[in-house]
């Protein structure tokens, strides 16, 4: 799929060049944005006691939110209860967050645990929630094979963050 020039997303990038095999033990991307304290630049809509809410850089919809874990695992059954129940009901506030802000008239709600699904931070499971129109997959995927995002993510997390 092509993508549409987004200068911000360079500059998000370079702050975690190292490949995460090279990466110490409990630094993901993920736990870097949240050592940063810098929720702004991150794109931090929420913080909760186990878990958190991160706008996805590369998002598929516009307002694509994930769902992470302070405590970084790969893999999904080292999960506690009490993490997987705060992870539910952030999920459940996201989706009414996006209701609020966004009107979407469907979600996709899931996660890839691993590099063969598809994970592209496959050290630190997490959680996406993608709002979906009817129609959202216009002309711009299907003759080009690019995605557009309609609305400039620093707004969108502006009003996230009020929604939530």
């Amino acid at each position: 799929m092509k993508r549409m020039w987004s200068p911000w997303r360079s500059k998000y990038i370079e702050t975690f060049k190292t490949p995460a095999k090279k990466r110490k033990r409990g630094y993901s991307l993920f736990t870097a944005a949240l050592k940063a304290k810098d929720d702004d630049k991150h794109f931090i809509v929420w913080r909760g006691e186990h878990c958190f809410v991160i706008m996805n850089l590369y998002p598929y919809n516009s307002g694509h939110l994930m769902i992470v874990p302070y405590r970084q695992t790969a893999h999904f059954e080292d999960l506690t209860l009490v993490e997987l129940a705060e992870i539910m009901q952030t999920a459940q506030r996201a989706m009414k967050a996006l209701k609020k802000v966004m009107h979407p008239q469907g979600y996709n709600f899931g996660a890839n645990i691993g590099r063969a699904s598809g994970a592209g931070v496959d050290d630190h499971v997490h959680f996406h929630i993608v709002p979906r129109w009817n129609g959202d997959t216009n002309f711009m995927p299907v003759l080009s094979d690019s995605k557009v995002i309609s609305e400039d993510m620093s707004i969108t997390l502006r009003k996230l963050r009020k929604a939530f």
